[in-house]
């Protein structure tokens, strides 16, 4: 196990490190690789790391709070049980990654790729999600309120039993929705109507 706080890496490839177990505060990461990596229950605490490459890393069971993770790279890497806390993830592309367990508590997940995600009865109440790719993705029975998901592409997404009341959802296509037992507030109704050609006094 190991302690890092305030530390700086720029062009640093930590893949065939064994970092598992280990806490990092206040540490900057810019264009660092952890391809196939092992992270496992790794803790973050205000952390930023920009234009990191995680493809293929184990960070299952990994914490993470206050961190950001800008235009980083988690295609098919394993986040079983990963908890990402207030964290900014703009841009990053979890394209194949393993989100079976995978917990978010708000944040900005402004830009990301979470296409075909599983985040069925999460949390995700005063998340924002702007311009994010969701399609067919799994939000069943999710805690969406207050949720900013501005242009926020849901095509094919199951929202069966999802809370949107509150949500933000200015240019969302409502014609690629199934609302079947989504709950929604008043105004929310009206777009979804006027969408599809109503006229609401």
């Amino acid at each position: 196990m190991f302690d890092y706080e305030n530390r700086e890496y720029e062009d640093v490839d930590f893949g065939s490190q064994q970092l598992r177990d280990g806490e990092l505060t206040n540490c900057t990461f810019v264009r660092c690789r952890f391809v196939y990596g092992s992270l496992e229950e790794i803790l973050t605490r205000g952390c930023r790391f920009t234009d990191c490459n995680f493809h293929g890393a184990a960070l299952n069971g990994s914490i993470h709070i206050e961190s950001a993770f800008e235009n980083c790279t988690f295609t098919e890497a394993n986040l079983f049980a990963a908890k990402f806390d207030r964290c900014k993830m703009t841009g990053s592309d979890f394209a194949g990654a393993k989100l079976d367990g995978f917990t978010i508590v708000q944040g900005d997940w402004s830009y990301t790729n979470l296409r075909l995600a599983r985040l069925d009865r999460q949390d995700l109440r005063g998340a924002r999600f702007f311009e994010a790719d969701l399609s067919e993705s799994s939000l069943q029975k999710a805690d969406l309120r207050g949720a900013d998901l501005t242009r926020c592409i849901l095509d094919k997404a199951k929202l069966k039993g999802a809370d949107l009341r509150d949500a933000v959802l200015d240019g969302v296509n409502f014609k690629a929705l199934d609302v079947q037992q989504v709950r929604m507030d008043r105004e929310q109704a009206v777009l979804f109507m006027r969408s599809y050609g109503a006229k609401v006094d």
